[in-house]
């Protein structure tokens, strides 16, 4: 006991912590709590990142080798930004990219052209910021988003299935090489009955294509759920709750009945269709005839005149766009007149091979710059 004792009388005393070792672990706390305030959304991260990769450009230019590290490399993450940043985070980043563009103007190591060069790139990345900032996604999302939309009407307007003893043949040409125009077909199946209507967006390029973006939604959700007599009048009405100066839509609307092969054709102010007599070998313009969608406020009280009429064995039923047969400075007759000649021409050979070269042979003929659609339904 008294050698236990002695033992703890010897044993040193344990010092106290200094004042400093206490708080560098608050200190390093409340940078680490800091830091991530600072940096929690991905646009700071982005955005120091990238001006720290500028800054090291620019001292690498003037320390190592303007060889390796030209001043001109910042083009490149100033586009970076462009298309990461929001507008607020890329002006800040680009006083970064201000400040070390004047270190290496400083030293010599870049002149007037770089200079001038960077300010252009400064000021598309600005725009192309602003831009996306109005889509609200950054990056090319925006891009990826219309790409979408795009496979949606295109999946959206493919013919469905039609079973033995019928074809179908679908051509969308939109203007200028566009991924997507103004002419849209939207279609309906239930195995018995086949619905299909072709509609034309006035108007060219964006402006026709977004609207036909809209449209095919709207349109392809009455086809089918509403009786058939009642779809172009839906559809107007669809129209006259949006703004009045949109622009007029024209349509065409087809009733199948798949076992007899009669059917039904409505038009709204859209270019006639036309049967194909395949006994006779004659293409005869059908009579149906109405009011363009969007100008009155109803369809029920217009005049209209639909067709009804069967198709035989090796007839086929042909709906085209204004696109084949319009031209400037040419009567729209006589472009269908050309349309009908060409048909009895290229179609003989085949349906399914006729349509693509039908249509490229009008493009040719009237040398349209508008947008293009023409579906084939025959029975074999």
């Amino acid at each position: 006991m008294e050698y236990s004792a002695r033992i703890m009388v010897s044993a040193p005393p344990r010092r106290a912590p200094r004042p400093w070792r206490r708080r560098a672990p608050r200190f390093v706390r409340n940078l680490r709590r800091q830091l991530t305030r600072q940096f929690i959304t991905r646009n700071r991260r982005v955005a120091f990142t990238l001006s720290v990769l500028t800054i090291a450009i620019a001292v690498a230019s003037v320390h190592i080798s303007a060889w390796w590290f030209s001043p001109g490399v910042i083009i490149l993450p100033i586009l970076v930004g462009g298309l990461l940043l929001w507008p607020r985070a890329l002006r800040i980043y680009f006083g970064f990219a201000a400040a070390a563009l004047i270190y290496d103007v400083v030293d010599g190591k870049a002149g007037a052209g770089i200079v001038a060069t960077i300010v252009l790139t400064a000021a598309f990345a600005d725009v192309l910021a602003r831009t996306r900032e109005k889509l609200g996604v950054q990056g090319l999302r925006g891009d990826r988003m219309l790409l979408e939309l795009r496979d949606r009407i295109r999946a959206q307007g493919k013919l469905p299935s039609l079973g033995e003893g019928w074809g179908s043949s679908l051509v969308l040409k939109p203007a200028g090489g566009s991924s997507f125009g103004g002419d849209f077909l939207v279609s309906y199946s239930d195995g018995k009955i086949l619905e299909v209507a072709l509609v034309d967006v006035s108007g060219k390029g964006i402006d026709a294509g977004t609207r036909a973006l809209l449209l095919s939604g709207a349109f392809g959700g009455l086809l089918g759920s509403v009786p058939r007599d009642e779809f172009l009048p839906a559809c107007n009405a669809y129209l006259r709750r949006g703004a009045a100066n949109e622009g007029f839509v024209t349509a065409v609307h087809v009733s199948l009945d798949l076992a007899t092969g009669e059917y039904v054709v409505a038009s709204a102010g859209h270019p006639p269709a036309v049967h194909y007599d395949g006994a006779s070998g004659r293409w005869r313009l059908t009579r149906a005839r109405g009011i363009v969608l969007g100008v009155v406020p109803d369809l029920h009280g217009a005049a209209a005149q639909s067709e009804h009429g069967v198709l035989q064995r090796g007839d086929a039923l042909m709906l085209y766009t204004d696109g084949l047969v319009e031209a400037p400075g040419r009567d729209i007759d006589v472009g269908t007149d050309r349309l009908l000649g060409e048909a009895e021409r290229l179609l003989s050979a085949g349906f399914r091979e006729g349509a693509p070269a039908l249509v490229t042979a009008m493009q040719r003929e009237i040398g349209s710059s508008d947008d293009c659609a023409l579906v084939l339904l025959w029975r074999t």
